[in-house]
């Protein structure tokens, strides 16, 4: 028997989920021409935004096991997009930043992202947009264990 509308999940969670998992793929297709995965995109704005970081923070701020964060620089450093360095205050610390090559992949990413992120919200205004990437800052802070 055919679900009707009323009974499909509809609850934010699962629809989070859902659009998490679709945006995804969507990132994937449109990262994919320019050689990188989702999450190497994701690292890549974080070090864009925080600056130089070592593994250990890297893996954290992209959610991904430290091996995993790992093997990601291993492959972004090899495409020339980061560099490491001593921690010059901390001889065991390795600290990572993005390279020239690193900022110019990003530029044309970036562009890429923007497009989806414009057809997931066509009918949103500047405001809207605004307001909706606020509560959705918000409800990551609310969920965070450690508040970041």
């Amino acid at each position: 028997m055919p679900k009707s509308n009323a009974q499909k999940p509809s609850g934010l969670a699962y629809l989070v989920g859902r659009l998490d998992h679709v945006l995804n793929r969507r990132l994937r297709d449109s990262l994919a021409p320019y050689g990188l995965t989702v999450p190497q995109y994701t690292a890549l704005t974080v070090f864009r935004a925080q600056g130089s970081l070592s593994n250990a923070q890297l893996a954290e701020r992209t959610m991904v096991s430290p091996q995993s964060a790992n093997e990601m620089v291993k492959a972004m450093e090899a495409r020339g997009w980061i560099e490491r360095r001593p921690d010059p205050s901390h001889g065991r610390i390795i600290q990572i930043s993005l390279t020239v090559a690193g900022h110019a992949v990003m530029e044309r990413c970036d562009a890429e992202v923007v497009k989806v992120e414009a057809q997931m919200f066509p009918e949103l205004s500047a405001e809207e947009r605004q307001a909706l990437h606020g509560a959705l800052r918000g409800a990551v802070r609310a969920l965070s264990v450690d508040g970041s």
